[in-house]
C-alpha cells in the first residue's frame, strides 16, 4: 500500500516539475508557410511540414540549446501561390497576436514574395525548398537564408557533364516561372564561359505541345528541362508523341521530383495525361537528373540532432503514416511530394534553433533577451541574422552552412540516370573544388552511365557534306570524245597546211581554216576543267580552274565561230558589191553563177582578230573586276540509310560564280547572241551565192546554222538545270562536242575525202587550165568584137559623111545652075542698067574658108550665094 502511495507521490512530483518547467520556458513563435494542397507548382509541404514538426520536437527536447525557450510553429498552407503566401503572412503577423521571430517558407515563388517583404518587419527568412537563383540577390533579399541549394548549383554540374561528353550545342525548355528564368540565365552565363552554345530557348506557360515540336524541328538533341513535376509529366508525354527519345536524345531534368513522378498512374489519371504509363516509361528511359544532395550520404552517422539519416527517415515515415493517404503511398513503395526535401526542412528548423541559441547567449551577455525582439527592433534582428550566417553543423541533409554574400547553402550535386524505371547515381560534382566524379561498376570498373546501343549521343545531327560532282560515267566518256576531237583537229591542221596548194584548200583560205580548228581545240579543251571532280582540285587552284573554262570557251568561240562568221560576212559583202557594180564579176559555170573577185586574206584575219580582242578585253575586265570564286550551293539534307548512324548528308554543288555573275552572263549572252543571230541572217542571205575564192561558203553557212541553234538552245537550258550537275555538264559538253565535231565534219571532211579520192591528180586543176584557155579565147573574142564594133561605128560615120558629100555635090550643081541663071539675069539687068538694091551680093571664092581635118580631108565652108540668111552655109569635102 505504501509502495502504491509512494509511486503516486513520485508521479505527482514529476508532473508538477514538468508543469513548472512549462511555465518557466518562454515561447518563441515561428511563422511558417508550407505548400500542401495546391494544384500547380511544387507541393512539397506534404512531407516538409511533418519533418519541420519532427525537428521542433527534437529541438524542444534538447536541453543543450534554448534552455529557457520553447519554439512553436504557426504553419499555414500557401499552395505554392505567391499571392496566397503573402496573405498567409499577413494573417500570421496581424491576425495572430503572438510575436513571430523568423519566417520559414518553402516554394520559390512564395519565398520570393515573403523574403522581399520580411525586411519591412525586420524578420529573418529561412527557406527550405526554394531554389530560385533570384533569391541569391542580397540587395533584394537582405535577410534570406535557405537550406535548399540554389538552382544555379545544378548549372556547373550540367556544364561539366556537357564538357565531359563534348556537347557544345544545347537546347533548353522551361516553364514560365521566375525560378526557371533566372536558372536559365545563369546556365547561359556558365555555358558561355566554356564555349557551349544554347541554341534553342523554348518557354511555355501551360501547354508544352508547340515548344516540344519546335525543338524537334530545330534538331535539338541535348535538352535541359526546367519545370515543376506536374509540368514535367506533360512535357514527357509530348516527348513521346514527337519521338524525341532514344539513342539520339539526352534529356536533363530537375532531380527533386519523386522517383516515380513519370509513371505514377494516379498522377497520370488526375492530371489527364494523354500518354499511357508504358509510353511515359519509354520516353523517360535514360534521362539524367541533377540534384543537390539532400540526404547525408553516411546514413549511419549520428548528426547534430542526435539522429542518423535512417532514424530520421523511419521517424518521418511513422509520423506521416498516421494519415491514411500517406500510409497507402508508403505501402505502395511511393513517397509523397517533398519527401526528398524533407531533410532540408528538418535542418532548417535546427539552423534556426542554433542561430536563436547563439543570439540568446549574446543578448544575455548584454543584459537583454530574445523577449526584447519586436518588428521594430532591427538591432535584435541583425544579431539573429549574424548568428544565422555563422551556423554550421552536420545535419540530416549533410553539412549545413550558408554563404555570407548570398545566404545560399553550399552543397554537393548528385547526378542520376533513369535506367529501367530506377534512378542510378552515376556521379557527383563538388562545386567548391570544381570536381566531377563518376561512379564505376565494382566488378567491371566501367562507368555506370548507360547509353542506348552503347553509343554516346551527339549534340546535333552530324551534317556531312555530300559534294555532288559529275559522275565519272559521264565525265570520262566526254573527256575521251573531246580528246579524240582535239586529235582530229590537229590532224586536220596538218592536212590543211600540207595540202594548201591544192585548189580545194587554197580557195577556202587555209589560214582561216587553221583558226577554225584552233578555236575547236580550245572549246574541246574546256570540257576537261568544266566537269572535273571538285574534290580533286586543291583549294588554292580552285579560282584557276574556275577561270579556265571561261577563257577557253570565249577565245575558242571567237576563233572558231568568228572565222566562219568572217567568211560568210565576206561572201555577203562580195555579193552585195556585185549587185551594185554590175555583172562583170559573175561567171557562169553551166547555168550556175559564180562570183569572181579577189579576197584578201588579211581582211579575214583582221576581222577575226577584232572579235578575239573584244573577247580578251571583256574576259580580262571580268577577271580583274569581279573574278570567279567558289560558291557552295547546298540542298535539303538526306538522312543516312543506316538508322544507327545519326548523320544526314547535305548535297552540295561547288560552282564558280562572281558577285555579279548574272550581269556578266547577260553581257556575254547579249554579245554572243547578236553574233549568232547575225551569222544566221548572213548564212541565209548567201545560201545560193557561190564565190570562187571562198569555195566552202555554203558548208560554212550550214555549220553556222548548227552552231547558232545549239548555242541558243543550250544557254537558257543550262540556267534552268544548273542545280543538276550531271545534266548540266552532259548538256553543255554534248552541245560543245557536237558543235565542234559538226563544224569539222561540214567544213573539212569534204576536202579530206576529195584529196583522198584524188591523191595525185585533181580534176579541178585540169579544169582550171581549160578554163584559162577558154578565158583567153573569150578575151580575144571580146577584143575582136570590140574592134568590129569600133569599125562598124567608123563605117557608119563614113557613110554619113558620104551622104553629106553627095548632098553637097547636088547642092553645088544646083548652085552652079542657079549662078548660071543669075549670071544670065544679071547680064540682062546690066544691059538694062537697072541696079538691083536690097539683093545679097554673090560671094566669091575669096569668101570661102578652107580647113583641113586630121584625117587629111579638106573642107570648104562658105555662105550659099543668093541666101540672105547667115545660117545657109555650104561645106565641101575633098
Amino acid at each position: 500500500m505504501w509502495a502504491t502511495v509512494g509511486l503516486v507521490v513520485l508521479c505527482l512530483v514529476v508532473i508538477c516539475e514538468a508543469g513548472a518547467e512549462k511555465v518557466v520556458k518562454k515561447q518563441i513563435y515561428l511563422a511558417g508557410t508550407f505548400p500542401i494542397s495546391g494544384s500547380e507548382g511544387w507541393q512539397g509541404g506534404q512531407a516538409c511540414l511533418p519533418a519541420a514538426l519532427l525537428a521542433l520536437d527534437d529541438v524542444n527536447k534538447n536541453t543543450d540549446i534554448l534552455k529557457n525557450y520553447h519554439i512553436n510553429l504557426a504553419a499555414k498552407d500557401d499552395e505554392c501561390d505567391s499571392g496566397l503566401g503573402a496573405y498567409r503572412l499577413y494573417e500570421l503577423i496581424y491576425q495572430e497576436k503572438d510575436q513571430k521571430v523568423i519566417i520559414i517558407s518553402g516554394c520559390s515563388t512564395v519565398c520570393t514574395t515573403l523574403a522581399e517583404a520580411a525586411n519591412q518587419w525586420n524578420l529573418v527568412t529561412v527557406c527550405y525548398g526554394a531554389s530560385s537563383p533570384a533569391l541569391s540577390n542580397r540587395e533584394r533579399f537582405p535577410t534570406l537564408f535557405r537550406t535548399h541549394p540554389s538552382a544555379t548549383v545544378h548549372n556547373p554540374t550540367r556544364v561539366n557533364v556537357f564538357q565531359r561528353y563534348k556537347w557544345t550545342r544545347i537546347s533548353v525548355i522551361q516553364e514560365a516561372e521566375e525560378v526557371f528564368v533566372t536558372t536559365l540565365d545563369d546556365l547561359e552565363k556558365e555555358a558561355k564561359k566554356e564555349n557551349i552554345e544554347i541554341v534553342n530557348r523554348q518557354i511555355f506557360k501551360d501547354n508544352p505541345e508547340a515548344v516540344v515540336r519546335n525543338l524537334k524541328h530545330q534538331d535539338a538533341r541535348i535538352i535541359v528541362g526546367l519545370f515543376y513535376a506536374k509540368t514535367a509529366r506533360k512535357v514527357l508525354c509530348e516527348i513521346y508523341k514527337n519521338k524525341m527519345f532514344g539513342p539520339k536524345y539526352v534529356w536533363f531534368f530537375i532531380g527533386w521530383y519523386e522517383d516515380d513522378w513519370f509513371m505514377d498512374q494516379e498522377y497520370l489519371k488526375d492530371e489527364a495525361i494523354e500518354c499511357t504509363q508504358d509510353q511515359m516509361i519509354e520516353a523517360a528511359q535514360g534521362h539524367f537528373t541533377t540534384e543537390a544532395l539532400m540526404w547525408n550520404q553516411n546514413r549511419k552517422e549520428q548528426t547534430y540532432s542526435g539522429r542518423t539519416v535512417d532514424q530520421f527517415e523511419q521517424a518521418l515515415r511513422e509520423s506521416m503514416a498516421k494519415e491514411k493517404k500517406y500510409k497507402e503511398m508508403f505501402n505502395k513503395n511511393k513517397t509523397p511530394e517533398g519527401f526528398l526535401e524533407a531533410p532540408l526542412a528538418y535542418d532548417a528548423v535546427w539552423a534556426i534553433a542554433l542561430a536563436l541559441n547563439s543570439s540568446a547567449a549574446f543578448l544575455e551577455a548584454q543584459n537583454q533577451s530574445l523577449d526584447s525582439y519586436n518588428y521594430d527592433n532591427k538591432a535584435v534582428a541583425d544579431i539573429i541574422q549574424d548568428n544565422m550566417e555563422k551556423v554550421k553543423f552536420n545535419g540530416i541533409s549533410g553539412s549545413v552552412a550558408f554563404s555570407e554574400t548570398t545566404g545560399d547553402r553550399m552543397a554537393w550535386t548528385m547526378i542520376e540516370q533513369l535506367v529501367d524505371t530506377k534512378y542510378t547515381v552515376v556521379g557527383y560534382y563538388d562545386q567548391r573544388t570544381d570536381n566531377l566524379t563518376w561512379n564505376t561498376d565494382a566488378t567491371t570498373g566501367n562507368e555506370l552511365v548507360w547509353w542506348p546501343k552503347g553509343k554516346i549521343p551527339q549534340d546535333r545531327t552530324i551534317i556531312k557534306s555530300d559534294i555532288k560532282t559529275v559522275a565519272l560515267t559521264i565525265y570520262i566518256p566526254m573527256v575521251i570524245i573531246s580528246v579524240i576531237g582535239i586529235i582530229l583537229a590537229l590532224i586536220l591542221i596538218i592536212i590543211n597546211n600540207k595540202f594548201n596548194y591544192r585548189r580545194i584548200i587554197q580557195h577556202s583560205h587555209p589560214s582561216c581554216n587553221n583558226l577554225i580548228l584552233t578555236g575547236t581545240i580550245l572549246c574541246l579543251l574546256a570540257t576537261i576543267p568544266l566537269g572535273m571532280n571538285t574534290r580533286w582540285i586543291p583549294e588554292g587552284l580552285f579560282p584557276t580552274f574556275c577561270a579556265a573554262p571561261k577563257w577557253l570557251l570565249h577565245i575558242g568561240f571567237s576563233l572558231g565561230y568568228g572565222s566562219m562568221f568572217t567568211k560568210i560576212w565576206r561572201v555577203h559583202r562580195i555579193a552585195t558589191h556585185t549587185k551594185t557594180k554590175g555583172e562583170d564579176k559573175i561567171k557562169y559555170i553551166g547555168m550556175k553563177p559564180m562570183l569572181e573577185t579577189q579576197v584578201v586574206p588579211w581582211k579575214l584575219w583582221s576581222m577575226v582578230g577584232c572579235l578575239v580582242a573584244v573577247d580578251v578585253l571583256f574576259v580580262t575586265i571580268w577577271q580583274i573586276v569581279d573574278p570567279l570564286k567558289k560558291e557552295i550551293n547546298a540542298f535539303d539534307t538526306i538522312p543516312s540509310d543506316n538508322e544507327d548512324e545519326d548523320v544526314e548528308y547535305q548535297p552540295e554543288i561547288w560552282v564558280c560564280r562572281s558577285d555579279y555573275h548574272n550581269v556578266w552572263l547577260g553581257l556575254t549572252y547579249g554579245y554572243k547572241g547578236l553574233l549568232l543571230i547575225l551569222g544566221l541572217f548572213l548564212a541565209y542571205e548567201t545560201r545560193s551565192v557561190k564565190v570562187k575564192q571562198i569555195n566552202d561558203s555554203r558548208l560554212v553557212g550550214m555549220s553556222i546554222y548548227n552552231v547558232a541553234i545549239l548555242c541558243i538552245i543550250t544557254a537558257p537550258v543550262t540556267m534552268v538545270i544548273s542545280d543538276q550537275q550531271n545534266a548540266t555538264f552532259a548538256f553543255v559538253a554534248l552541245a560543245n562536242v557536237f558543235c565542234c565535231y559538226l563544224s569539222m565534219a561540214l567544213v573539212f571532211v569534204p576536202k579530206v575525202v576529195f584529196i583522198v579520192q584524188h591523191p595525185g591528180h585533181d580534176p579541178r586543176e585540169r579544169e582550171d587550165e581549160d578554163e584559162k584557155k577558154k578565158q583567153e579565147q573569150e578575151m580575144k573574142l571580146k577584143k575582136i568584137l570590140k574592134e568590129n564594133e569600133e569599125l562598124q561605128k567608123d563605117i557608119a560615120e563614113k557613110d554619113r559623111k558620104i551622104d553629106l558629100l553627095r548632098k553637097h555635090l547636088a547642092m553645088k550643081k544646083e548652085i552652079a545652075e542657079r549662078e548660071a541663071k543669075e549670071a544670065e539675069r544679071l547680064a540682062i539687068d546690066t544691059a538694062r542698067g537697072v541696079a538691083q538694091n536690097g539683093n545679097c551680093r554673090l560671094r566669091t571664092s575669096i569668101d570661102v574658108k578652107r580647113t583641113e581635118s586630121l584625117r587629111g580631108i579638106t573642107v570648104f565652108r562658105g555662105q550659099i550665094p543668093g541666101s540672105c540668111s547667115s545660117k545657109d552655109t555650104l561645106e565641101s569635102y575633098l
